[in-house]
């Protein structure tokens, strides 16, 4: 099953999370299909926290990719921004 999921970088203390889409059985930082965008939690000023390209999204779960809870929150977040 192919699902979006967010995989972790950034260093210790300062989360970064790519938003990918990824094999249901492939390590949660492992490899991925396509990277749909990033998500940084610790953004502070003017830098961006949550880009997403949500035509890719739409893409994905149309051909049957799951979305995670926390990837679910995120792009129902990135739309109202897009529609605002």
């Amino acid at each position: 099953m192919v699902v979006i999921r967010l995989a972790r970088g950034g260093s210790k203390k300062r989360p970064f999370y790519n938003i990918v889409v990824a094999d249901s059985r492939e390590r949660r930082d492992g490899r991925f299909i396509e990277r749909v965008g990033f998500y940084n939690p610790v953004a502070s000023g003017a830098a961006e926290s949550l880009r997403v390209a949500l035509d890719r999204v739409s893409y994905w779960t149309g051909v049957g990719a799951q979305p995670s809870a926390a990837v679910a929150r995120l792009v129902d977040v990135a739309t109202k921004k897009a529609a605002a």
